[in-house]
C-alpha cells in the first residue's frame, strides 16, 4: 500500500515509483517455486519472543551513544544520530546484527518531560530520521509536544542507513521516461510481468534468505528493541499511514509495553487484507479522491482553464499524458506518462499540492510545459536515485513477506481489470508497484492478527481524515474495533493523508491533550475540515496552497 506522509516544508515521502528492473524472460501464468508454496510462517514464535526480550536487554545495557548527524548536503539535520543494534532473525538473536540508525532532539525542558515519543513516516519504506526537526521547523503542535518529549526518529530495517536492501542498479531504476497506459495491452501485461518477476530475482541475488526477515512483526520487535536501547520503561509512538499497522502490530504483540500511542490515517489490519486487498481497496478510495480534485479545479474554471466539469478536467490531464509520450523534447526525455501519472498522486496525498499541479497542468495546456515538466520529472543526482531504488525495495521487501499474495497471474488481471473499470487513476500503477511479491523468492509470514483484551492496553488514539485516499476510512474503524478503549478522531469531509500537526486546529487539539496529559475524547469525535485550498494559479513549485 503506497503512502505518503506531508508535513509542511520538510516536504513528502513519496514511494510511487514501481519496479522497472532489466526484463528478463517471460514468467508463466502459474510458476510457483517451492519456496513460495510453502505454508506462510507463524507471525510471532516463542523462540521470537524469548529473542526480542534477550535483544531488548542487550539494548537497555548498552544504550545509545550519541554523536553528530552526517551531513545532508546543506539541508538541516538533527541534533544527534546514533545506532541500535537488533537481530536479523529473532529467532537466532545471537546471530547476524543489523545497526538501525536513529536521530533526536531533546525535549526543551518547558514541559513535564514524558521521555522519547517515536515516529514512523509510513511505506514500508518510509525513512523517519527527519522527525527531530518537526519541532523547529514545522512549530505549532510539535513545538507544544517538544516541550515534553525527545522528538525521536529513526531508519527502519532494509531503509536508509539502516542495512539497506537493493534489488536493482539505482541507475537504472525509475530513469524515465516510461509510459504508464490507461489500459495495458497484452505485450504491456507481458512486460510488466517480465518486470517484476526479474525485480525479485534481483532481490533474491541481492538479499537471499534475509528477505524472510523483513515483515512487520520484525519491525514491531525492532520497535521494541529501541525502547529499550533509549532506556523507556514504555513506548511513547506516533505512526503514519503503514506506519499505524506497525503501530497495531506492535500493540498486540506487547500490550503491556505501550504508554501513549497515535495512528494517523489508519491501514486496515484485518489479516484478510494484508497486503493484496488493501491495495485494491486503496484504488476505490484514491479514485475519489481524484474526483475531488477534479471538482475543485472546475470550480475554479475561471483561474485554471481547465475545464468547468470534473469530465474536461480528465480530459486536460489525459491529454497532457498522451502529449508527454508523444513528444519528448529536450527536458521531456525525462518525462514520460509514468512519471506524469504518479506526480500526480501527490494531489491524492494532500491538497497542499491542488494548485500547484492545476496551475502546471493550464500551463501546459496553454503551450508552455516548462513548469508541468519541472513538477514531475523525477530528481537528478546519485542520492536521489539509491533512496528512490532503497525506496521500492524496502516497500515490496515488508509486504511480499507480510502475507501470501496471489501466484496466478490470471487472478491479478482478473481483479486489477474490475479495479480499473471503476478506478482507473491508481490501479494499474498499483499493479505494477505490488507484482512482484507474485514472483517473490521466500516463503510469506502469516499475518498478526491485531487486537488486544478489553483493559490490555492504555487509551489509544486514532487520527483520521474520512475521504483519505492512501488509507480508506473502513481502516480507522476496524482499528478502533480491534483496539478496545481507543478512540477516533475524524475530520469529517476532508482527504489530506497524515492529519496529524496539519492545518485543523481541532484535530490538534486532541493530539496535545493525549500526548501531554493522557485525555482521549469521546470514542467517536468528529472535527469539521479545513479551509480548501485557494485557487492560486501563481503557487511556486514545491509549495501549495491549503
Amino acid at each position: 500500500m503506497r503512502a505518503v506522509a506531508f508535513h509542511g516544508v520538510l516536504g513528502a515521502l513519496a514511494l510511487t515509483a514501481a519496479a522497472v528492473a532489466p526484463a528478463g524472460s517471460a514468467p508463466a501464468t502459474r510458476d510457483p517455486s517451492p519456496a513460495r508454496a510453502a505454508a506462510p510462517a507463524a507471525a510471532h514464535t516463542a523462540a521470537d519472543a524469548r529473542g526480542v526480550r534477550a535483544a531488548a536487554r542487550a539494548a537497555r545495557t548498552r544504550g545509545i551513544t550519541w554523536g553528530a548527524c552526517p551531513a545532508a548536503g546543506g539541508e538541516p539535520v538533527p541534533d544527534r544520530c546514533g545506532t541500535v543494534r537488533v537481530p536479523l532473525d529473532y529467532a537466532e538473536p545471537h546471530g547476524e546484527q543489523l545497526s538501525l540508525t536513529v536521530s533526536r532532539n531533546r525535549a526543551t525542558g518547558e514541559g513535564r518531560h514524558q521521555g522519547p515519543l517515536l515516529y514512523n513516516p509510513g511505506g514500508p519504506g518510509g525513512n523517519g530520521l527527519r522527525f527531530p526537526l518537526y519541532g523547529t521547523r514545522l512549530g505549532g503542535v510539535w513545538k507544544h509536544l517538544q516541550r515534553s518529549y525527545d522528538l525521536v526518529g529513526y531508519a527502519p530495517r532494509g531503509v536508509g542507513p539502516s542495512a539497506p536492501v537493493s534489488c536493482a542498479d539505482p541507475a537504472d531504476f525509475g530513469a524515465g521516461p516510461d509510459r504508464s497506459p490507461r489500459r495495458p495491452s497484452a505485450a504491456d501485461e507481458r512486460a510488466l510481468r517480465e518486470r517484476a518477476a526479474a525485480y525479485a530475482r534481483g532481490c533474491a541475488r541481492s538479499q537471499g534468505d534475509r528477505l524472510e526477515h523483513f515483515t512487520t512483526a520484525d519491525n514491531a520487535r525492532d520497535l521494541d528493541v529501541l525502547r529499550a536501547a533509549l532506556g523507556a520503561p514504555k513506548l511513547n509512538y506516533l505512526g503514519v499511514s503503514y506506519g499505524t499497522y506497525l503501530g497495531s502490530v506492535y500493540a498486540t504483540l506487547f500490550p503491556g509495553h505501550v504508554r501513549r500511542l497515535v495512528l494517523d490515517s489508519v491501514v486496515n489490519p484485518d489479516p484478510r487484507r494484508i497486503w493484496y486487498r488493501a491495495n485494491l481497496d486503496q484504488n476505490a478510495a484514491f479514485e475519489r479522491r481524484w474526483h475531488d480534485w477534479k471538482r475543485w479545479v472546475a470550480r475554479h474554471h475561471s483561474t485554471y482553464g481547465l475545464g468547468a466539469t470534473p469530465a474536461r478536467v480528465q480530459r486536460a490531464f489525459d491529454a497532457a499524458r498522451d502529449g508527454v509520450d508523444r513528444d519528448r523534447r529536450g527536458a521531456d526525455r525525462r518525462v514520460g506518462s509514468r512519471e506524469l501519472v504518479t506526480d500526480f498522486f501527490d494531489v491524492v496525498y494532500t491538497d497542499q499540492a491542488w494548485a500547484e499541479h492545476a496551475a502546471a497542468l493550464a500551463e501546459y495546456r496553454r503551450g508552455d510545459r516548462a513548469r508541468l515538466l519541472a513538477l514531475v520529472a523525477p530528481e537528478k543526482g546519485t542520492s536521489a536515485a539509491t533512496a528512490r531504488e532503497n525506496g521500492n525495495a524496502a516497500y515490496n521487501a515488508v509486504e511480499c513477506a507480510d502475507a501470501p499474495w496471489p501466484r496466478d497471474w490470471r487472478r491479478w488481471d482478473r481483479d486489477n481489470d474490475a479495479s480499473a473499470a471503476d478506478s482507473p487513476m491508481n490501479t494499474w500503477e498499483n499493479l505494477r508497484m505490488n507484482l512482484p511479491c507474485a514472483y517473490w523468492p521466500t516463503r510469506p509470514s502469516r499475518p498478526v492478527d491485531v487486537g488486544a483484551a478489553p483493559g490490555a492496553l492504555p487509551p489509544v488514539l486514532l487520527l483520521a481524515a474520512s475521504r483519505d485516499g492512501a488509507t480508506p476510512y473502513d481502516g480507522a474503524l476496524e482499528t478502533r474495533r480491534r483496539l478496545p478503549g481507543s478512540s477516533l478522531v475524524t475530520e469529517r469531509g476532508a482527504g489530506s493523508h497524515g492529519v496529524a500537526g496539519g492545518p485543523n486546529a481541532c484535530v490538534n487539539r486532541h493530539l496535545e491533550a493525549y500526548l501531554l496529559h493522557g485525555r482521549t475524547p469521546a470514542r467517536g469525535t468528529e472535527c469539521a475540515p479545513h479551509a480548501a485550498p485557494r485557487a492560486d494559479y501563481g503557487a511556486p513549485l514545491g509549495g501549495g496552497a491549503g
